[in-house]
């Protein structure tokens, strides 16, 4: 089992940052890889981004390309969701997820909810006009 726990959502102003932690834990963690998703208000929940574990290498959804970061901590088992420029559409809660096993070709379901099998309780970021 792994648990997963968001933390360093809140209020922001138009064109302000927030970096979102999280960070991981269980018996023996070791996962492949870790992605963010958020969800707006009567929205479906929508992927912000992911990170191979090993390799660091990333992915990011077309709205946040070049105004958010994802990097990881391996001693504190941790990935940061670093978010610069933030505008109003970026309003939701944030949820990090972790697919805890190696799967080939996993990078094709980056961005798919079915590519994670742990997900963490969320972080509501808010971002006012």
């Amino acid at each position: 089992q792994v648990q997963l726990v968001e933390s360093g959502g809140g209020l922001v102003q138009t064109g302000g940052s927030l970096r979102l932690s999280c960070a991981a834990s269980g018996r023996t963690f070791s996962g492949y890889a870790m992605g963010w998703f958020r969800q707006a208000p009567g929205k479906e929940r929508q992927v912000v981004g992911a990170i191979i574990w090993s390799v660091s290498t990333t992915f990011y959804a077309d709205s946040v390309k070049g105004r958010f970061t994802i990097s990881r901590d391996n001693a504190r088992n941790t990935v940061y969701l670093q978010m610069n420029s933030l505008i109003p559409e970026d309003t939701a809660v944030y949820f990090c997820a972790v697919q805890s096993k190696y799967e080939s070709n996993w990078y094709r379901r980056w961005a798919s909810e079915y590519g994670y099998d742990f997900w963490g309780q969320g972080t509501q970021v808010t971002v006012s006009s």
